[in-house]
């Protein structure tokens, strides 16, 4: 390895323990919380990230891989929201353009009607993106209709309208965040869990935090301490004060993954209206199909959701009415719920499509910062005002935002899609190089998919990966695409992982144990 390596385990640790007191620790390492610390780390501030498991564990890893304005919002009339969006996604799409892409989206026309309504609607879509716009709306014919879509039902049929979003992965983007925070100076940490918060007449001092890997107990103390762990908001601020009442109600979104056979071409289709009142999205993702999202209110939250029975039913049911080719049970790859951290409504009223999904920064009396709410297509901007808050309160010497045209890591133009790798961005050619030191290292991890060997070493030793779920789940991205195919090659990922982090057979034996735990959240 020869030079220092930053992302090394040990040196993120003795970094985070080497610092007496820092100007911001951000608790919690999903979209909202890297996005803090990113912002907090380049305007200057001495930061702290902790996270309980992995970076983007939770909903930040599930989502339906869209930066989007929200054509949803529009309707409802939410133009500030919407607005807001699509500056931000046009700033992702050039901050990240290695893992944003322009993504066009036919809404098919089976009244005649319809064709006139939403391509009004999405002309107001494109001129509220002003120059930052992915490309125009148009309205097509039923025969260029069913050229692009050749899986669509024809019966009805009138035409489209063809309008541009952009697409992501959104676990690549938390890592390369997570790298690019680590590069500017914060210490960024995953399996650090906070148990309480350091509380002094009243005023929030820091935190406790636990080293999952070793058992360690750890005090940090910051002028500023930002609570940013979205489904779980509400334990941190139990931990304020344990009557405090419930400022978050998760509702689960649900997905299900097909072969790209359903949807052979490279448009997604957006399907406006369901009999639930949401759209649905089927979206080209990584030489897969990702359909969804469903709206569950739930009561309890965990960091494995499970899909409920009627939940997949209904998007079967749902992406099935708009196609020839039918989709059952056994064409699902993988499945997965995430939990959106909607703010709670006072009285308990509110359907969850309906709550709003702009974020909100909350103070407790003891000067916490809470950051609940948003999506990732905004992440950079909830991150703008949770920061600026902290400098409102006093709490951080003002300092203006960096972040507007910060390129994340591994950004790079144009990548050639055709290549798996290239995800990497500005790393793909490190991944060649240590194909070139150990030819095994190209060997594909599964037949059906194109994952590398290699991929597993650079995550362990770049990407802070630790365990073989943070590999399949969240660094490559296969337990999402292909749940069997993820599970049949744990063993293979865990040998090289135990290797890289110098574990043990029994580490190895407990992994994959845990590993297949998981998975079975992902099988139908």
């Amino acid at each position: 390895m020869g030079a220092k390596n930053i992302y090394s385990r040990k040196s993120l640790v003795d970094s985070a323990k080497s610092i007496e007191k820092w100007d911001l620790i951000v608790i919690g390492g999903g979209a909202t919380g890297l996005g803090v610390a990113l912002d907090s780390v380049t305007r200057g501030y001495k930061t702290l990230l902790l996270e309980q498991v992995d970076f983007a564990k939770g909903t930040s890893s599930r989502s339906t891989k869209l930066v989007h304005g929200g054509v949803r919002y529009l309707a409802q009339g939410n133009i500030d929201l919407v607005k807001e969006a699509l500056y931000e996604r046009g700033l992702l799409s050039k901050n990240a353009p290695h893992l944003v892409k322009n993504q066009s989206f036919i809404i098919p026309n089976y009244r005649w009607y319809e064709g006139i309504f939403y391509t009004v609607g999405l002309k107001v879509y494109d001129f509220l993106a002003g120059k930052l716009s992915l490309g125009k709306s148009i309205h097509i014919n039923k025969n260029e209709t069913l050229n692009r879509l050749e899986t669509i039902r024809k019966d009805k049929l009138r035409g489209g309208v063809v309008y541009k979003d952009g697409q992501f992965d959104d676990s690549r983007l938390a890592v390369n965040v997570a790298q690019t925070c680590i590069e500017q100076g914060a210490s960024v940490l995953n399996y650090f869990k906070v148990n309480n918060l350091v509380i002094e007449n009243n005023e929030i001092k820091g935190v406790s935090a636990k080293d999952m890997e070793t058992g360690e107990d750890h005090q940090f103390f910051g002028d500023a301490v930002i609570n940013a762990t979205g489904v779980f908001t509400d334990e941190i601020l139990r931990m304020e004060n344990p009557d405090a009442r419930n400022m978050v109600k998760p509702s689960q979104g649900v997905h299900l993954v097909f072969d790209k056979s359903f949807l052979p071409g490279d448009d997604a289709i957006m399907i406006p209206k369901t009999e639930d009142g949401r759209v649905l999205f089927a979206v080209p993702w990584h030489d897969k199909v990702i359909v969804g999202t469903t709206d569950t209110q739930l009561d309890e939250h965990s960091l494995e959701p499970v899909a409920l029975e009627e939940e997949i039913e209904f998007i079967l049911k749902t992406f099935n009415n708009y196609l020839d080719k039918q989709v059952t049970r056994e064409d699902v790859r993988s499945i997965y719920a995430g939990l959106r951290p909607l703010a709670a409504p006072k009285d308990g009223s509110e359907k969850s499509k309906e709550i709003s999904r702009s974020h909100k920064v909350l103070v407790s009396n003891t000067g916490l910062i809470t950051i609940t709410g948003g999506k990732w297509t905004t992440f950079r901007r909830m991150a703008q005002d949770t920061v600026d808050k902290a400098i409102a309160l006093g709490k951080l010497p003002k300092k203006e935002c960096k972040t507007v045209n910060l390129k994340i890591h591994g950004a790079k133009e144009n990548p050639d899609l055709s290549n798996h790798l290239y995800i990497y961005g500005s790393d793909q050619p490190e991944i060649h190089n240590l194909i070139k030191e150990d030819s095994s290292l190209g060997e594909k991890l599964h037949p059906r998919l194109d994952f590398l060997k290699a991929e597993v070493v650079w995550a362990a030793r770049h990407e802070m990966a630790r365990t073989v779920d943070d590999i399949l789940a969240r660094r490559v991205r296969m337990l999402f695409m292909d749940s069997k195919a993820a599970i049949e090659c744990a063993p293979e990922v865990a040998k090289i992982l135990a290797k890289e982090l110098g574990k043990d057979e029994a580490w190895i034996t407990a992994q994959i144990a845990d590993f297949k735990e998981i998975a079975t959240h992902y099988t139908i």
